[in-house]
């Protein structure tokens, strides 16, 4: 049975320093993609955004920052093709019940020749924080609910193609026991089910395995629940340095592979292109 390594291996979800929390330059993710025989990256910095509860110093890059964030990435790809590492150009987009914030978003999104826009929920963010204590939410219980029910918004909205770290509420101390999916499979698989309705996909993400609780997202027990929903999944190591590119893949899908994970997914263009695992 052929493995992710004899088929295109690929890693989409990284950064540049111009989000203010990472370190590297793309060419450097590029030189460490092909020294790991991975051959296509996306890079997904996070997107601009106005308002003081998004735009925080070292939280995201500037609108001004786009045309620059551009150009790394048509340089990264000009250097990827000297080392058969295709590069690609993503976003790392927010999730967020408050239209009005995410109306700038759009529009960034509609204008920009994005291949692939990942939706991430940063709950530790003061607008969700925020959000959670308008509507009420200050038991663990109500804050997933509300979190989860954030996400499945998000799926159904059309505006991403893949839905990153699902599980992430977990960590960063928004929470005060730690997560139990099994607690919450009601709203979790709620969630789920609109994600397979609407055709996004999840993400793998690695970066849970050096974080928190050291598991990878999304947990086995949700991650079970998304295949048995036929989900499909895209996979990122979220990498904010160059050395994280492509971290704990292969043991990690190894382990999802025996639980019934065939494929992955990524983007170009906006179009889903599938790979065997």
């Amino acid at each position: 049975m052929p493995t992710f390594s004899d088929h295109k291996r690929i890693d989409c979800h990284m950064h540049t320093p111009l989000c203010g929390h990472a370190s590297g330059e793309p060419c450097d993710y590029v030189d460490e993609a092909a020294r790991k025989g991975i051959s296509l990256i996306t890079f997904t910095c996070h997107i601009p955004m106005h308002g003081e509860d998004f735009s925080q110093t070292g939280i995201r890059m500037r609108h001004a920052d786009l045309p620059r964030y551009r150009e790394m990435v048509k340089e990264a790809q000009a250097y990827g093709e000297t080392l058969g590492v295709e590069v690609l150009y993503g976003i790392e987009a927010e999730i967020h019940m408050d239209q009005a914030a995410m109306a700038d978003m759009r529009e960034t999104i509609e204008e920009e020749p994005f291949d692939f826009v990942l939706g991430s929920l940063h709950h530790m963010l003061p607008g969700f924080r925020r959000w959670l204590e308008e509507e009420g939410c200050h038991s663990d219980e109500k804050r997933i609910t509300g979190y989860f029910e954030s996400l499945a918004a998000g799926a159904a909205s059309g505006l991403y193609h893949s839905l990153s770290h699902p599980d992430v509420i977990r960590l960063y101390a928004t929470l005060q026991d730690p997560f139990d999916p099994q607690l919450h499979a009601a709203v979790i698989k709620d969630f789920l089910d609109v994600t397979a309705e609407s055709g996004v996909c999840l993400e793998i993400n690695t970066s849970g395995l050096i974080k928190g609780d050291f598991i990878v997202h999304p947990d086995p027990v949700i991650m079970q629940w998304a295949l048995e929903r036929d989900i499909p999944f895209t996979i990122g190591s979220d990498s904010h340095n160059p050395k994280m590119v492509g971290q704990f893949f292969e043991d990690t899908l190894k382990q999802f592979k025996n639980m019934g994970l065939t494929r992955l997914h990524y983007f170009k263009k906006g179009i889903r292109q599938a790979i065997p695992i």
